[in-house]
């Protein structure tokens, strides 16, 4: 004998809609948490390559102290940092020229990485250390109040994407 429930009639869509819409909030949480894994990876691989360029700077400077004053000097302008009078993979190079080669290295390939370098007095300490600021995005390698700057005193601005290392 079969007995047929006619109560029951509907309620297996109205179970196929609740699971769809629980399913569906799953996979939008899935998405939002792919984007933000996205953008830290990026993030992360932009530091790497901030560290490395302000590496290989503080790796010439120590090579060459003779001439740390020019690389202040064309770090700290950004007219000059380009400039070089000697190509010296190919002749002879001063110490002084080695340096405006090394600032030009440098800089062409920070901006192969869409960033910008600096050099400035590091904020809050006594003992006259520079630091070397990486930017990118659409922040400065500067020290200010300005948005867009990377620090301000002695800490980072908040929405600013940059690195500061210490050269001594």
């Amino acid at each position: 004998m079969m007995k047929t429930i006619y109560k029951q009639k509907g309620i297996g869509l109205v179970e196929v809609l609740v699971a769809l819409i629980v399913l569906a909030l799953g996979v939008l949480g899935y998405a939002a948490l792919q984007y933000k894994a996205v953008e830290a990876n990026s993030e992360s691989g932009s530091r790497i390559i901030a560290v490395n360029l302000a590496r290989d700077l503080t790796e010439r400077m120590r090579a060459n102290p003779a001439a740390f004053a020019t690389y202040k000097t064309r770090m700290g302008s950004a007219e000059s940092q380009k400039k070089y009078s000697t190509n010296c993979f190919s002749n002879f190079c001063s110490a002084t020229q080695f340096a405006e080669f090394d600032v030009a290295q440098v800089v062409l390939n920070a901006e192969r990485f869409a960033m910008t370098m600096n050099i400035m007095k590091c904020q809050g300490n006594n003992n006259n250390r520079q630091c070397i600021y990486v930017a990118w995005g659409d922040t400065s390698a500067t020290d200010g109040t300005n948005a867009g700057d990377c620090t301000n005193a002695t800490s980072y601005q908040s929405d600013s994407t940059c690195l500061v290392m210490e050269a001594y």
